[in-house]
C-alpha cells in the first residue's frame, strides 16, 4: 500500500475510533483530506522549471463542528498536513514548505459545511522564480511556515461582495471559479433532492461575473422562470433546480 493510501486509511481510522463519537452528522476527516488536495490542484503557480501549490490552508468551521473535535484539533491537522505532503509528492508539485493546516470558525456556517482558505505565503529566492505571494485567499466552502515568510493576514470566509446562493433555508457562499450543484457527495453543492440530479448543474465564474450551465440534468435549469442550458447571474436572479428555488445574491 502507498504511503498515499496509508495517510487516507489512517483518516478513515479517525472516524471508526477515538473520533467517531465526535463526528456525527457533521464534517469529516476524510472529506477534508480530499477537498484541501482539491483545493492544492486548484492554486498552482508555475514558474520557470517548478509547479508551486499553497503550504497554509485555513479550514472555517461551524461552531459545532469545531466544538464537536477541539479535544482533537492538534492530531486532525497532522494527518491532514501529511496527506497533503504526500500528495504534493505523488503529483510532482512544488511546496515552498511543509503544508500547514488551521482551524478557525465562522458562525454563517451550518453543520456539515467548511470553508478552505489556501495560501502560498512564501517561496525561496532561487532561479525558478516563483511568485512570493500568489494571492491565494479566497476561500472556497463545501456542504466539505517558515518563521522568515511574509504573511498575509486572513481574509474573512464572505467578504463584500462575496456571491451567495440562498434557499431551502441555507446560505451557501461561492468562491473559486467552478462549483458543481447536486445530489452527489462529491458535489461542491450537495442539494439533497430527489428532483435534482448527480451532478445536474455548474456555477461558473470569470473575470468576476458568475453564470450557470445545465450539467445535462434530468429536470433541467430555470433562471427567473426561463428553462436555459446556460445563462449569466445576476444579484436577486431566481434559480430552480427541479422543484427547488434558490436565489442568487452578492452580499
Amino acid at each position: 500500500m502507498s504511503v498515499l493510501r496509508n495517510i487516507e486509511a489512517k483518516l478513515e481510522g479517525l472516524v471508526q475510533g477515538a473520533f467517531s463519537r465526535a463526528f456525527k452528522s457533521g464534517v469529516q476527516p476524510v472529506e477534508l483530506a480530499r477537498k484541501l488536495a482539491k483545493e492544492m490542484d486548484s492554486h498552482k503557480a508555475q514558474s520557470i522549471s517548478r509547479v508551486y501549490v499553497p503550504n497554509q490552508y485555513t479550514v472555517w468551521l461551524s461552531e459545532q463542528d469545531r466544538e464537536q473535535f477541539s479535544g482533537y484539533e492538534s492530531a486532525l491537522t497532522k494527518e491532514l498536513s501529511d496527506h497533503l505532503l504526500e500528495h504534493a509528492r505523488s503529483q510532482g508539485l512544488t511546496l515552498v514548505t511543509r503544508p500547514n493546516v488551521g482551524f478557525e470558525t465562522d458562525d454563517r456556517l451550518g453543520v456539515g459545511e467548511f470553508g478552505i482558505q489556501a495560501q502560498l505565503l512564501h517561496a525561496p529566492d532561487d532561479d525558478s522564480k516563483a511568485p512570493e505571494s500568489a494571492g491565494f485567499g479566497q476561500t472556497m466552502v463545501y456542504s466539505a511556515q517558515s518563521e522568515d515568510a511574509p504573511r498575509e493576514e486572513p481574509k474573512a470566509p464572505a467578504p463584500a461582495g462575496r456571491a451567495l446562493l440562498v434557499g431551502a433555508g441555507r446560505r451557501r457562499m461561492l468562491s473559486g471559479d467552478r462549483m458543481v450543484l447536486g445530489r452527489s457527495r462529491e458535489a461542491d453543492i450537495i442539494l439533497d433532492d430527489p428532483n435534482i440530479s448527480r451532478r445536474h448543474a455548474e456555477l461558473r465564474r470569470q473575470d468576476g461575473d458568475w453564470t450557470i450551465a445545465d450539467l445535462g440534468s434530468t429536470n433541467g435549469v430555470k433562471v427567473n422562470g426561463k428553462r436555459v442550458d446556460r445563462a449569466p447571474l445576476a444579484p436577486g436572479d431566481e434559480i430552480l433546480l427541479g422543484t427547488l428555488e434558490l436565489s442568487f445574491e452578492l452580499e
